[in-house]
């Protein structure tokens, strides 16, 4: 039996969740994994103080570096992303983010289902610039220290795998909470909200590494192409699009994750996804 692009794509989810999380007897105690493997990035957003996380998450990093007592420059951090990003584009977000997964599992809840307001996609952006880049520079402590301005006030994905597990295991901790993580919370609940009714909401308004992968969309090696001569503009791949993209105009948005549905969509199949140039071969 053949498998259609959203069953591949989800197997693909699970499987790159799964090993993003391979520690997953750590919840048990609150402790987390300090292996080597943690000295290495994930591509997708996953918070690097989940119990059963494997990997580092970039946005963390990012900040980590630069808001140390010697604003060093991440090299290899920004290389990291960079290089990501011109390879594969937001393609990370469709197939290989473990918060992506969760945004769309929420979405299953039945509700009526909205589209975003486009300028609110500019959002991430803003987060982005002040919340990554800036804050964690310019705002310091007495020792000199930036704070990872995102991470702390901000990411829901931190708050969900990170946050809550190690509460609920240490009591201890429990006596600290205060405001900063109700707010926290707050931001995480309407998160879960927003996903209920709107696709990836999270991806779509607030993700600063979604915004990145974004920028690098349109030069990425695997991009999305359109026969134009193919095409007879019945509409189908802008339709079915839950990022609110449509293929045909333009093939290389920034919001496009590579999900594939408008390439399985396509009667004439005009559209397709690869490394090369070849769509003209087809």
């Amino acid at each position: 039996m053949k498998l259609t692009n959203s069953i591949k794509r989800k197997l693909i989810q699970i499987a790159a969740f799964g090993f993003t999380n391979l520690h997953i007897g750590n919840f048990h105690g609150g402790k987390l994994y300090t292996g080597s493997w943690k000295k290495f990035c994930n591509p997708g957003l996953n918070c690097y103080s989940c119990p059963a996380a494997s990997f580092a998450c970039p946005i963390g990093a990012l900040q980590a570096v630069s808001g140390s007592m010697n604003f060093n420059f991440s090299f290899y951090v920004v290389g990291f992303l960079l290089a990501i990003g011109v390879l594969f584009g937001r393609f990370i977000c469709g197939w290989l983010c473990p918060f992506g997964l969760i945004q769309e599992i929420i979405h299953k809840i039945p509700s009526p289902k909205l589209k975003i307001w486009k300028r609110l996609r500019a959002v991430k952006y803003l987060i982005l610039v002040i919340f990554v880049i800036l804050l964690p520079v310019v705002s310091t402590n007495y020792m000199g220290m930036g704070k990872p301005a995102f991470c702390q006030y901000i990411c829901p994905s931190g708050t969900l795998f990170g946050g809550i597990p190690m509460l609920s295991a240490h009591s201890e901790l429990q006596k600290t909470i205060g405001a900063l993580f109700s707010l926290k919370m707050t931001v995480l609940v309407l998160t879960v909200i927003g996903c209920v009714f709107i696709y990836r909401f999270f991806c779509k308004v607030m993700c600063p590494l979604g915004a990145i992968y974004g920028l690098l969309n349109k030069i990425s090696i695997y991009h999305l192409e359109v026969n134009k001569d193919r095409c007879v503009n019945c509409g189908k791949c802008a339709k079915i699009c839950k990022m609110d993209v449509d293929p045909v105009k333009t093939p290389n948005s920034a919001e496009c994750i590579r999900c594939g549905e408008c390439v399985a969509a396509c009667p004439e199949k005009a559209i397709h996804i690869n490394f090369s140039e070849n769509i003209g071969k087809n």
